[in-house]
Order: C-alpha cells, then sequence, then structure tokens
C-alpha cells in the first residue's frame, strides 16, 4: 500500500508540475528526478531519439555521473533496441546481456539493472525512459507500469511544450515581420 501512496504522490507531483511548465527541459528532469525518487533506484534518463542520426540524445538525466552520460553516441539499433520496437524491456543484469551497448561502462557506474520503457506520442516513437538500479532488480508489473505512465505524460508534455515554443517563436516573428511592415508603411505615406 505505501507504494503505490508513493506511486500516486509522485505522478500527482509530476502531473502538477508539468501544468505548470513551458520548459520541455524541465518538465524530463522533474520527470526522472520523481522516478529515480519514487522508485528509490540510482537514476533515471528521458531520451529523445534523432530521426538524422538514429541515436538516443539525452534530455534529462537524474543520479548518474557525468562520465557515464557522456561515454558516447547511443544507438536506437543497438541500445536496448528491443523496447522501442516491442515495448518495456528490464534487464536483470547488465554484465552479460547483448542488449547493452556499454557493458564496461555501466558495470564501472555501478550499474546492475537496467528498466527501459518506450515514449511514444500521437504513434509516433519519441525517446525512451531508463530507469537504472545499483543492485540487481526484478521490476514488477507495478513498476514498469508506473515508469511507463509517467514516461507517456513526460513525452506528451515535452512534445506540448515543443510545439508552444515553436508557436510562440512563429509569433514573434510574425510580430516583427508587421511591425516591420507597419514602419515601412507609416514612412511611405506623402504628409
Amino acid at each position: 500500500m505505501k507504494a503505490e501512496l508513493i506511486n500516486y504522490e509522485t505522478l500527482l507531483k509530476v502531473i502538477k508540475g508539468i501544468s505548470h511548465s513551458k520548459d520541455p527541459e524541465e518538465i524530463a528532469l522533474m520527470t526522472v528526478d520523481s522516478i529515480k525518487t519514487a522508485l528509490n533506484t540510482k537514476g533515471c534518463s528521458l531520451f529523445l531519439i534523432n530521426r538524422k542520426t538514429n541515436e538516443l540524445e539525452l534530455a534529462a538525466s537524474f543520479g548518474l555521473s557525468d562520465e557515464y552520460l557522456n561515454k558516447g553516441p547511443i544507438s536506437a539499433m543497438r541500445s536496448i533496441a528491443q523496447s522501442l520496437d516491442e515495448g518495456p524491456v528490464a534487464i536483470y543484469d547488465v554484465t552479460d546481456d547483448p542488449r547493452i551497448q556499454y557493458h564496461e561502462e555501466a558495470v564501472k557506474e555501478g550499474i546492475a539493472s537496467i528498466l527501459s520503457v518506450p515514449i511514444v506520442v500521437g504513434g509516433h516513437l519519441i525517446g525512451a525512459m531508463r530507469v537504472y538500479t545499483a543492485e540487481p532488480w526484478e521490476f514488477t508489473l507495478k513498476d514498469v507500469n508506473f515508469v511507463q505512465a509517467l514516461a507517456q505524460i513526460a513525452g506528451m508534455a515535452v512534445n506540448m511544450a515543443r510545439y508552444a515554443k515553436g508557436l510562440k517563436s512563429s509569433i514573434d516573428v510574425l510580430k516583427t515581420m508587421r511591425e516591420v511592415q507597419s514602419k515601412g508603411v507609416k514612412s511611405s505615406t506623402p504628409l
């Protein structure tokens, strides 16, 4: 019961935070921090797919070292790729699982297990949420569902924040154009 209460509190905290933020980075960071704290894990990261390079690019992370985060490019085709195609993947032992792209770096970081869930918005895969543990961890269905729910919410919020930023930029450009145009019309009007 206590774990479920924590998960509901975390869900409410993230949704409340999202409703007050229009910054995609802030939304992503708040989500990974909340998941790490609620599940009491080593770390959590949110990745977005770069369609040009087919790599997972870090959007936010909490609990992992800069050295681990900067270990190299993360291939969407090699690094737990199954989670992007088929759904959540839980890896109990990172030391001998062929789906792990950077075995040595994970061991050096002190990572024992990883849960990877896809982030799908509007039927389009946009990224992945990954949870890292320091001890071998059998992720329960409740753990997977909790992470998946927050990943989806964060994905939708990040997408909406991106659109809002794009829309604001477009509106600012149009306002600037209108101001320039109206100044040009005033100066060319004969007195």
